[in-house]
């Protein structure tokens, strides 16, 4: 199959291929490192970028259809290596070129051609090589700002989990991280919902298949995320469902409030509620925030408020970036393949140990 690039993939969990050979990737890579460093101040704060008027729909509305992506080198929490939400202007081209992944993608982890792996690379996450990743290459630029983190309230960058969550979160990896069953694997290697929350929500960048596409009526808006190919029917205007009724990706409702589409989801999937990228238990509720930003972006905010497992409601930015790419389809293979064999695995070594 292939990726939204149109490269060929074979990855067996179907990740975007970056596309590019080393060479012409490490010049790309320069180039945009040298762009960065001539950025100039950021754009003054507002809802839409000054002078923008978005695109709109026969009904009135702004327009977010097409495709989007949020690649990118920027993570949901801030690294403690940095200590502000916003990169310095002169610091952007350094600190971009020394992030790990940059460096990955210029070295290929100094791996050499031909060379045999031999399998102590497993355990940094090496499970394959630079190639087959394409998280981006620059930091998230967000109202004309780079930012270190998505999460901008609170102003640490991380995300306020109580002593309660934190339990709660123990508890669901103890019963759930095993080779005892399909169960104890995670719900992307199951192929139930993308990695990494990248269907949400709220929705957020991974390794790869970072592109969404929206359609847009008056009475819905869908999200077709490249990742697993999930896929986010919301009803505009519409009624929650009773809370007995609990699907992957949530139970999302949207409304207007202006030129801004608010998007509100409870009763995630048990499954995904406990051990998803955002927990949320029954009191708990997502808010999201889809605004044209410019012809180019899409501001995306999104707010996590759960009395069990967090101390305070939190807040994160994003955008999502506007691709002349198309997206294909996600073959996931984890479940038709690599699940059985896992387990298989396991019941050799339960009979081995057993026989000792």
């Amino acid at each position: 199959m292939r990726s939204a690039a149109g490269k060929v993939n074979t990855h067996s969990g179907s990740g975007n291929l970056i596309g590019l050979r080393r060479p012409y990737a490490r010049c790309m890579l320069s180039s945009l490192v040298l762009a960065f460093g001539m950025i100039g101040a950021p754009l003054t704060v507002s809802a839409q970028e000054p002078g923008y008027q978005p695109p709109r729909t026969p009904d009135g509305k702004p327009d977010f259809q097409g495709i989007w992506s949020n690649a990118s080198i920027t993570d949901l929490q801030r690294s403690p290596q940095y200590t502000s939400l916003v990169i310095p202007p002169e610091e952007l081209e350094s600190i971009t070129a020394r992030h790990p992944q940059n460096v990955r993608l210029a070295t290929d982890d100094n791996l050499q051609q031909g060379e045999l792996l031999d399998g102590t690379d497993l355990g940094m996450g090496r499970g394959y090589n630079a190639f087959w990743i394409d998280p981006g290459t620059s930091f998230g630029r967000v109202k004309g700002e780079y930012r270190t983190s998505w999460v901008v309230e609170p102003d640490t960058g991380r995300i306020p989990y109580s002593e309660q969550g934190q339990a709660l979160r123990r508890e669901y990896r103890e019963l759930f991280s095993s080779n005892d069953g399909p169960e104890g694997r995670s719900l992307g290697e199951r192929c139930l919902i993308g990695f990494g929350g990248t269907g949400g929500p709220p929705m957020l960048n991974v390794l790869y298949n970072n592109h969404y596409q929206i359609v847009q009526t008056a009475d819905y808006l869908m999200i077709m995320v490249e990742m697993n190919q999930d896929a986010r029917i919301i009803p505009i205007g519409g009624q929650h469902r009773p809370r007995e009724l609990q699907q992957w990706l949530g139970d999302s409702i949207a409304w207007w409030e202006g030129d801004t589409l608010v998007v509100e989801t409870v009763s995630l999937h048990p499954q995904q509620a406990g051990g998803g990228q955002i927990p949320l238990s029954d009191q708990g509720k997502i808010i999201e925030r889809f605004t044209r930003w410019s012809a180019e972006q899409i501001y995306y905010e999104f707010e996590v408020s759960d009395p069990v497992y967090y101390t305070q409601t939190w807040r994160g930015e994003m955008s999502l970036n506007a691709s002349d790419s198309r997206i294909y389809e996600y073959a996931c293979h984890e479940g038709n393949y690599g699940l059985p064999g896992i387990l298989a695995g396991e019941r050799r070594a339960e009979a081995d140990a057993a026989g000792q």
